[in-house]
């Protein structure tokens, strides 16, 4: 069949691990959950082990999350526009934020609800994605931190998200002085400097992080393991949390180039080779596997298949091909390809309506596992049992 699956244990050791460095540099940390796109039985899994704080960008995965597990801190990662501010102070605890016109309406929602939402200041420096520049700061700060029902317990940024910059020591540095000059300003103390995602992970890892930066989003790293900074795996960490199953729906011994002709236009970009991969020649012959996952469901070309034999040789709305070569372990119709997927391939996935999404062992088995190790937190109950608390 078709799936992704989550292994438990796996991601149970990539927690352990950035906890164990979040611990040792004196940080806190939110998991972003936005790339499983509201699975529950990942996110009471996560719970299981211990986190409490969880950032997402969908209001809909919170509004879901939050009738099971209502105890959850809750991020809300995207900023917020116009239209959903009720929406956000209801369902999140905590929204990034760099429009003085929102946070007004943020404000008047707040007092309407009866709350106070946290927010943390975005400040631009140099990703090109959200955040206030800051020859604005203090005049920004100063139209801010008197509205009702807002609490700004922070400033923070994002590095390497949109243009693949690498986070240096400046721009770090930068944070915590822009932190120091509106607390001396307006004497008022900001407890959280939030400075960005898993890219930062490798220069915690090498001690190259002020301890100023207290505050850390992270979510590509704990489920996949990546190092955003060099490609690869983080040290420490296990590439394989997660996996993509497809079953094989055609195999057949055909050519390996396609005939006549090409170079004409296909809706969707080719799968481009990858380093040292060998290009077939024309007239070569193996074996092919039509998968039934293609580019609707994922990006493709993100899907890395687990036997570095086989190759992706394209994909179209609903099928993938792969190259399997002389086929030595004997696949037939209704076998399955595994794959590991890249954030862009995961995150589609998860988002997939049309694919089935499991965790191992099932959220029952392990909330036993856990429970026989004699931790500290108070293991949640099942889904079900959850949610029909929930309803009652």
């Amino acid at each position: 069949m078709n799936r992704i699956t989550i292994d438990l244990h796996a991601l149970k050791e990539n927690l352990e691990v950035i906890s164990k460095q979040m611990d040792r540099h004196g940080a806190s940390w939110s998991i972003a959950t936005k790339a499983v796109c509201g699975h529950l039985d990942t996110v009471c899994a996560l719970h299981a082990m211990g986190v409490r704080s969880i950032a997402d960008s969908r209001l809909d995965n919170l509004r879901a999350i939050n009738e099971v597990l209502p105890d959850l801190e809750r991020w809300y990662l995207r900023l917020p526009h116009l239209t959903v501010v009720e929406d956000v102070v209801r369902l999140a605890d905590i929204s990034l934020n760099s429009e003085i016109e929102v946070i007004r309406a943020l404000s008047k929602a707040a007092v309407k609800y009866d709350r106070l939402h946290r927010i943390v200041i975005m400040i631009e420096l140099g990703d090109l994605r959200e955040g206030i520049l800051p020859g604005t700061l203090l005049r920004f700060y100063n139209r801010v931190f008197k509205l009702p029902g807002i609490e700004v317990v922070g400033v923070g940024a994002q590095v390497g998200c949109l243009s693949g910059a690498i986070p240096n020591i400046d721009q770090m540095s930068q944070l915590l002085l822009y932190r120091e000059l509106l607390e001396l300003k307006f004497q008022r103390k900001l407890p959280l400097v939030s400075a960005g995602s898993s890219i930062l992970l490798s220069l915690l890892r090498d001690q190259s992080v002020s301890r100023g930066i207290n505050h850390f989003r992270i979510g590509e790293a704990l489920f996949l393991g990546t190092d955003l900074v060099t490609g690869g795996t983080l040290h420490g960490l296990r590439a394989d949390v997660v996996t993509v199953e497809g079953e094989i729906a055609e195999i057949k011994e055909k050519n390996l180039v396609a005939s006549g002709e090409t170079g004409g236009q296909t809706p969707f970009e080719m799968v481009k080779e990858t380093p040292g991969e060998k290009v077939p020649e024309p007239g070569q012959r193996g074996y092919r596997a039509l998968l039934t996952i293609g580019q609707i469901d994922t990006d493709v070309a993100a899907l890395v298949p687990l036997n570095d034999n086989y190759q992706v040789a394209g994909a179209s709305s609903d099928i993938t091909v792969v190259n399997l070569g002389e086929n030595p372990e004997g696949l037939k119709v209704g076998d399955s390809i595994y794959f590991r997927p890249g954030y862009s391939a995961f995150v589609r996935l998860m988002n997939d309506p049309y694919i089935p999404k499991a965790v191992t062992p099932d959220l029952e088995t392990f909330r036993h596992e856990l429970s026989g190790e004699n931790w500290d937190v108070e293991v949640p109950a099942s889904l079900e049992e959850a949610e029909g608390e929930s309803e009652g």
